[in-house]
């Protein structure tokens, strides 16, 4: 059942509370291989759901729009003090909504409409925000986009640099959806210094593995650092703007009162939870676990024939081109699905097939290291990953039943934060 326990919610709504509880069984029973989710702990679970969403805090600590923030204020102070204290950073702001509005907030801190912008493109491995054409910030800003070797599938820094000089954009972005490999922080701001462009570095999906130390972190080279607070960090949905004091005002400004108004209480007080428990030995071991599992996985999935953009992966996050394997990435994730085996489907580099059809597949290991499932779990994972992208195309559905039952029996064996 879902922990904590639903016993007001089972009386005031059973249909939700069922779907809830349904829910929790769903996740505690799967493999869940999404490289953008994760499991929080209980603990972040209560804070999420405390009478901190009853409260309005419009403005920043010590500076509110309503009365009654004694103790909104320091809740605020320290997500922000921990914040700083966890990425090394002058300056934090833990109100925006998520990781899209935290990347508007940017645009509007430091360009303005019509004003060059540079960013990754979205099926080389880039995010929406950072300039793609149905987004926002590719309609209202002019942007130009870099994209990856055809024959490394890696980010071609000399490429960033040429088109950088070429177009003169005010801000760079570095970072994104699909990137299995370290990103090169001082090669982008030796680029953005030259053109005299703000780097952000939007860190995203690899927020936790900085706080860890699995991954280089991008403070001291990136001006100003966006970043969601689930994924990796195993926080709750909400995100964080961290910057350098130059670009702290600017930042703030654009947060409130330029996007949004008062901030969800509840959830500034899950991410002061979730920081807190970043910092700890214990988050250290996981994220280094976290990249220890996907360099596994990545092995075991080329020993089987899979053809992994980049051949393999630096971090937590594994993109396979399925090409070879006769087969589209959403059939193949829909199968996989069935089987007990939750990721997606996702384009790759140069794909020749379309976004809702694309040809890949992309997973991560996040939520399977948090559940406490180890390298030497990853070959059978690989296994069962070839079994069921071979039945997929064969239309074998005895395969899939079988591997199911097998994942059940594997998953049941690992407790699951927020189920018991």
């Amino acid at each position: 059942m879902h922990n904590p326990p639903l016993p007001e919610l089972t009386v005031a709504d059973p249909e939700i509370a069922s779907l809830v509880e349904a829910e929790a069984a769903r996740q505690h029973g799967s493999i869940r291989l999404i490289a953008s989710e994760n499991y929080v702990s209980t603990a972040v679970l209560e804070a999420s759901g405390s009478v901190l969403t009853n409260k309005y805090s419009e403005g920043y600590i010590g500076r509110r729009y309503y009365e009654g923030q004694q103790l909104i204020d320091p809740i605020e102070a320290l997500a922000v003090d921990r914040a700083k204290a966890l990425f090394g950073v002058e300056h934090a702001n833990v109100q925006p909504y998520s990781g899209s509005p935290a990347n508007l907030a940017v645009y509007l801190a430091f360009a303005q409409p019509g004003d060059t912008i540079m960013g990754l493109a979205l099926p080389m491995g880039g995010h929406l925000t950072h300039g793609w054409s149905v987004s926002a910030t590719g309609r209202w800003f002019r942007s130009v986009r870099y994209g990856v070797r055809a024959d490394t599938g890696r980010i071609d820094l000399d490429e960033v640099r040429d088109l950088a000089r070429a177009e003169r954009p005010k801000v760079i972005f570095c970072g994104g959806t699909a990137i299995p490999r370290t990103i090169d922080f001082p090669a982008f701001a030796e680029i953005a210094r030259e053109v005299d462009a703000v780097l952000v570095a939007d860190i995203a999906h690899i927020a936790g593995l900085i706080a860890g130390g699995a991954h280089p972190s991008p403070v001291g080279h990136a001006s100003v650092i966006s970043t969601t607070t689930h994924k990796t960090l195993r926080g709750p949905r909400g995100a964080m703007l961290m910057s350098d004091a130059e670009h702290a005002a600017a930042l703030d400004k654009a947060v409130f009162p330029g996007l949004q108004g008062g901030p969800h209480n509840h959830t500034t007080a899950a991410i002061a939870v979730a920081l807190r428990e970043a910092s700890t030995p214990s988050f250290r071991e996981y994220a280094q676990a976290v990249v220890a599992n996907a360099r596994a996985l990545a092995e075991a999935l080329v020993e089987r024939g899979f053809d992994l953009v980049t051949g393999g992966t630096d971090n937590h996050l594994i993109l396979i081109d399925l090409t070879s394997k006769n087969i589209g990435g959403k059939p193949a994730a829909k199968a996989l699905d069935a089987a007990g085996i939750e990721l997606n489907y996702n384009a790759v580099p140069f794909d020749k097939r379309k976004p809702f059809d694309p040809s890949g597949i992309r997973l991560g290991t996040a939520a399977i290291t948090t559940r406490g499932l180890t390298t030497a779990h990853m070959p059978l994972l690989a296994g069962w990953i070839d079994d069921v992208v071979k039945a997929a195309g064969a239309d074998d559905t005895a395969t899939i039943e079988r591997v199911r039952a097998q994942v059940t029996e594997l998953v049941g064996g690992f407790p699951m934060p927020g189920f018991a």
